[in-house]
């Protein structure tokens, strides 16, 4: 019975020094990105334009089967001032109704063009295909090319701030994080425990001078000089990456260029899926970000949040159930601690991030479930695990085979 009982004692105590020794380590790099956060640059405002930012930009939006979302999307960019010198949408032979939407606008307002593009070359997917052709055939007078997605909402002044924040910080390249909208009782819960982990694995947004393998950027709201672009050869580098905006940005820091990720949630927001179940398939499949990593920083990054997002509620729960029957000693009292911590970071990044989402008064008793989303975070720790391992076949309505 004593030798029963001393080899569980030894059990626990390997396990839980274990423990501290790889999730104490994950911890000290959780909190070296986390407390940049307190110095990072504040959310951007929305600004006017000046007189000399006439013509400035030129805005293409990537489209494919919209016309449920592209209408925000359009009245937002007609708010845009004189900085805006042209909208080009490049369509891929939309069968819904989406190229009468923008021809309608284009009525309205004369900066909108509709272009569509080439059929799809092999070795490319199609936003960056699209993205890469509206920057062709953007003017070349436009110093700055504005990547838009369709399922966003521009706010008043988002070019003009954008614009503005980027010569001031002298990036060559910045996007924005935005505000996000979600409507179903389902998706409160389960995507900010996916959005959790993108700030667990990279700085918080206004955070400066990032190391060029772990910037991050967001193509829903991407900015860009339009001679860094030409050096780049437009999107080819990115041409067949699900994460392309994360890979341009990548390649461009590597390069030498500056690249920023600020805070755009005052400036623009997106209605990225319906319901939780299409949140899980389409957003889950490409928050791996592998298309712009090495092999060992995808494994390294879902190691980092099994340990330290994924797996800390669920050992607070055992190793306190050890702890109540009887097992007391050091490395298992520290464990405890240790995972405590970790429960209590998450759930106090609740109101860090609280911010990032749009408030709809009819929605209040369905976002209450994104207080209780630290319980899906090993749901979406599993999700970017499923998806470091697969490669996407299929992507807003287009197959890709076996590439």
């Amino acid at each position: 019975m004593e030798s029963s009982i001393l080899l569980n004692d030894t059990v626990i105590g390997v396990i839980s020094l274990l423990v501290l020794l790889f999730q104490g380590t994950a911890t000290l790099i959780l909190l070296s990105r986390l407390l940049k956060g307190a110095i990072r640059r504040p959310p951007l405002k929305p600004q006017p334009a000046n007189p000399e930012m006439l013509g400035k930009v030129s805005v293409v939006v990537p489209t494919l089967n919209e016309v449920e979302r592209i209408s925000p999307c359009l009245e937002g960019l007609g708010q845009q001032t004189y900085e805006v010198r042209e909208i080009i949408v490049v369509d891929s032979h939309s069968q819904d109704g989406t190229q009468e939407l923008v021809k309608n606008a284009g009525v309205k307002d004369p900066r909108f063009r509709l272009i569509t593009d080439d059929p799809l070359p092999s070795g490319w997917v199609g936003r960056p295909w699209a993205l890469h052709n509206g920057f062709l055939y953007s003017s070349p007078r436009s110093e700055w090319v504005l990547g838009i997605d369709a399922d966003t909402q521009p706010q008043r002044g988002l070019v003009a701030s954008l614009v503005k924040a980027a010569e001031e910080e002298g990036y060559d390249l910045v996007s924005l994080s935005p505000q996000f909208i979600l409507k179903d009782a389902g998706e409160w819960w389960l995507q900010p425990a996916l959005l959790m982990t993108l700030l667990y694995r990279f700085d918080s947004a206004g955070v400066r001078n990032q190391k060029p393998e772990r910037v991050m950027a967001n193509g829903q709201c991407f900015l860009s000089r339009r001679s860094v672009l030409a050096a780049l050869d437009g999107y080819t580098c990115a041409a067949g990456s699900f994460c392309d905006d994360v890979t341009l940005a990548r390649e461009a820091a590597k390069q030498g260029f500056k690249v920023g990720f600020l805070d755009g949630k005052n400036l623009i927001r997106v209605r990225m899926y319906e319901g939780i179940k299409e949140t899980w398939k389409e957003w889950g499949r490409s928050l791996d970000l592998k298309d712009a990593a090495s092999t060992p920083q995808v494994w390294g990054d879902v190691a980092l949040l099994s340990l330290t997002q994924g797996l800390p509620l669920f050992l607070l729960v055992i190793f306190l159930s050890f702890w109540l029957v009887g097992y007391h000693f050091l490395s298992l009292e520290l464990a405890i601690a240790l995972n405590l911590l970790l429960v209590i970071i998450r759930f106090s990044l609740l109101f860090a991030v609280f911010p990032s989402y749009y408030k709809d008064k009819s929605l209040s008793v369905k976002s209450l479930l994104f207080w209780l989303s630290p319980l899906a975070d090993p749901f979406a720790v599993l999700r970017i695990f499923l998806s470091s391992l697969q490669t996407p076949k299929q992507w807003r309505g287009r197959s890709y085979g076996n590439e």
